[in-house]
């Protein structure tokens, strides 16, 4: 369920609230498609994620998912999570602490739970601090876990 915000005190207000915990998005199924899409947009065509047969025999049993296309979701299922209203401009700012703990299988279904860490106010806005997990259904270890800042601008 998307948490919806109506401006930058709003935003300040969430994060005190429940330790800013924004909840966990829908399940997001990772396809071999969505896998080849990404391997085409960053020619990584590496056969551990585009070789399903080869894979198959590989050291994780199927194709998997890069990491990268893995953080490259966070944010799809980060605004599932929080719909910010009331500013002009809303951007990645950057990322902390990235880890890929776990490989993700074609085939797997992930979501985001994520903790609004902190709102600092910055020229022109502010900066959110956002901790999230992406975790696999069924998995023991998360697919990903990081730190994202983004910045809002009034």
């Amino acid at each position: 369920m998307t948490i919806t915000v109506h401006g930058i005190d709003a935003l300040k207000k969430l994060a005190l609230e429940n330790d800013g915990d924004l909840g966990t998005s829908d399940w997001l199924e990772i396809t071999q498609q969505r896998i080849d899409t990404f391997a085409d947009a960053t020619d990584d065509h590496q056969w551990i994620h585009t070789d399903p047969e080869r894979a198959a025999a590989g050291p994780f049993g199927a194709p998997i998912a890069h990491g990268y296309l893995t953080l490259s979701l966070f944010i799809p299922l980060f605004t599932g999570l929080l719909d910010v209203q009331g500013v002009t401009t809303k951007v990645n700012y950057g990322l902390d602490k990235v880890r890929f703990p776990a490989p993700v299988p074609v085939g797997s279904r992930i979501r985001l739970a994520a903790r609004l860490a902190s709102v600092d106010d910055v020229p022109g806005g502010v900066q959110i601090a956002v901790d999230g997990t992406v975790e696999i259904e069924g998995g023991a270890k998360p697919a990903a876990v990081l730190r994202s800042l983004s910045r809002f601008y009034v």
